[in-house]
């Protein structure tokens, strides 16, 4: 393991004693608290595969929309919506890249990775979990521009803004995906 690996495991590993420490004190940690680290099916796959450019920033952390970006994310959207077969992970929050079939962690992984090797930035793709209008919990993509934040989703085949979808942003990774905010 090299020394990146190793911090980011430590610190993982520093998180989960904590929270562990603090339920076993009858502490409840609150949602602000949570948010600081990035989803644990996240954090175990970066871990299982920390060179993955999905565990990667890098580049700007955001673009210009323009005409080509726009056709692009369309195109990746409705690629990858077609891609996958929608399957619950059931118990396990499992994130899988190049999933044939999965739920809403997957379709993002698979969105990101498609948008990093067309050329986007990957600090300009940030994952974010959020809440739609019936209070399900569910992850999109969301591609940070300068003219605002557009939504990738498997849930619709059109990229809107963020303030559009009806979604309540819960935690955001940041430019770099091991930091959520």
């Amino acid at each position: 393991m090299n020394t990146v690996d190793t911090k980011y495991f430590r610190r993982l590993l520093a998180t989960a004693i904590a929270a562990v420490t603090l339920a076993g004190a009858g502490v409840t940690i609150t949602t602000s608290t949570a948010q600081a680290a990035a989803p644990l099916g996240y954090q175990l796959m970066c871990l299982r595969s920390p060179q993955a450019q999905e565990c990667r920033g890098g580049g700007a952390s955001s673009i210009a929309a323009t005409n080509q970006v726009m056709d692009v994310l369309g195109r990746v959207n409705t690629h990858v919506n077609a891609a996958i077969t929608p399957r619950h992970d059931g118990a396990a929050d499992a994130w899988s890249v190049g999933a044939t079939a999965g739920d809403c962690e997957d379709y993002v992984l698979a969105k990101r990775s498609a948008l990093i090797d067309a050329g986007l930035p990957a600090s300009a793709l940030r994952i974010a979990y959020v809440k739609i209008p019936s209070g399900e919990g569910h992850a999109v993509l969301v591609v940070k521009t300068g003219e605002g934040d557009f939504v990738l989703d498997n849930l619709n085949r059109s990229i809107r803004h963020l303030h559009q979808t009806g979604y309540r942003v819960v935690s955001m990774s940041g430019a770099d995906p091991s930091n959520w905010n």
